[in-house]
């Protein structure tokens, strides 16, 4: 069993591994996501350590891909300083990143949120346009972003079960059945594999960058457009639609992928950040409403 990941093991990790860093202070970010610890590193370093096995496979990743993936991006991405060894009793690899600064995305930080939707629309048309040759195609390294639904088929019909009498079960599984008859047409494309408000920070109003890229892959980029119903609404979610060339088969796995995370977090079938756990309902009648409309 790992032992706990808190500040005396950041510290006890940088001392040994990095001295260099070893008088810098560390404390605790706040608002850090679920797959990993995330410390402040002085006041330039973010330190992430991953909780788990199934998340530590990311660190090599993201060590190898992101500093080939930043310089053909619009927006800011975690810059890789160093990676860390087994130590401490800690199992896995972990790493150091430049800290960048922002706050994550919220309807109340966001100046206009038409013009966010369009700022992020172009970074993942940057995203997708970059050769995949080579890249990580889909799969357990990132929970099956940019795979088939079919790997979550039977856990959304038992979540959709779950809550017979708080939903509505037709509908859910028309919206399942939909995406599950349509194909993907287009060759495999990168992906971010968790574009959630979370890993959205701005500055200002603005959308500046896009972090924690531990299940970016290639494939299918219809997981990408989950934000679409989390975030967006109305006139902030047709501004993101206008500006990616996906056809209609592309949106409604978009919609499935974000219906199947706001089922099993409302079933109870997973557990999740605060933002998240906060707001199922809300997802779940914004993707039914829609489907009912088209």
């Amino acid at each position: 069993m790992a032992p706990a990941i808190d500040e005396a093991l950041v510290r006890r990790l940088v001392t040994s591994q990095f001295p260099q860093w070893r008088r810098l202070s560390i404390r605790p970010v706040a608002t850090a996501g679920w797959d990993n610890r995330t410390f402040r590193l002085g006041n330039d370093m973010v330190v992430r350590l991953p909780r788990a096995a199934i998340y530590a496979v990311q660190v090599e990743k993201e060590h190898r891909w992101l500093p080939q993936l930043a310089p053909l991006l619009p927006l800011q991405i975690p810059k890789p300083l160093a990676m860390g060894e087994p130590a401490e009793g800690y199992p896995w690899k972990w790493s150091v990143y430049r800290w960048i600064e922002g706050e994550a995305a919220a309807p109340e930080h966001i100046g206009n949120l038409s013009d966010f939707a369009t700022g992020l629309a172009e970074f993942l048309v940057a995203l997708q346009r970059i050769d995949p040759m080579d890249g990580p195609r889909s799969g357990p390294h990132n929970f099956h972003r940019g795979g088939s639904l079919m790997t979550y088929d039977v856990e959304t019909r038992e979540a959709i079960d779950i809550l017979k009498g708080k939903l509505d079960t037709e509908a859910a599984t028309a919206v399942w059945d939909v995406a599950l008859k349509s194909t993907c047409n287009h060759p495999p494309v990168w992906l971010h594999g968790d574009v959630s408000a979370g890993n959205l920070l701005v500055r200002e109003g603005r959308l500046t960058a896009i972090i924690d890229f531990g299940m970016a892959g290639v494939g299918d980029p219809a997981s990408d457009l989950s934000i679409a119903w989390t975030l967006f609404e109305g006139e902030s979610r047709e501004a993101f639609r206008a500006m990616l060339p996906l056809d209609s088969g592309t949106w409604a796995r978009g919609r499935a992928w974000s219906l199947w995370k706001a089922l099993i977090v409302a079933a109870g079938l997973t557990k999740t950040n605060a933002i998240e756990s906060a707001r199922p309902w809300r997802v779940i009648d914004e993707v039914l409403s829609e489907h009912g409309r088209h």
